[in-house]
């Protein structure tokens, strides 16, 4: 499966991963650790967490309060946002619109 993370999803990705940094030496790199593990069990098992209501899947993140979310379009996972799981619920939902339309299986 192809991965492909939107560039605000990266941005946020990059931006966690310094505040973490910045909290303590090597906090950062744990948190990158983890995100990397979750895209690769969504990359092999995309199908298995629950197709929510607004057309998305989720993985809650283990240690850190953050989860990824994302959709898959063929053979195609495309990661909307890493996300504070206590922060606006949804705020990413409009990215969806920029993978296009067709095909969604969710």
């Amino acid at each position: 499966m192809n991965i492909i993370v939107l560039p605000q999803a990266a941005e946020e990705f990059d931006d966690t991963t310094d505040y973490y940094e910045q909290r303590q030496h090597g906090l950062g790199h744990c948190f990158r650790g983890e995100v990397d593990r979750h895209i690769r069990w969504i990359a092999e098992n995309a199908e298995i967490p629950r197709l929510r209501s607004g057309g998305y899947r989720r993985v809650n993140l283990k240690v850190f309060p953050h989860y990824i979310a994302y959709v898959c379009v063929a053979n195609m996972l495309w990661i909307l946002a890493i996300a504070h799981g206590h922060r606006k619920p949804q705020y990413w939902i409009a990215r969806k619109q920029d993978i296009g339309q067709s095909d969604r299986r969710g």
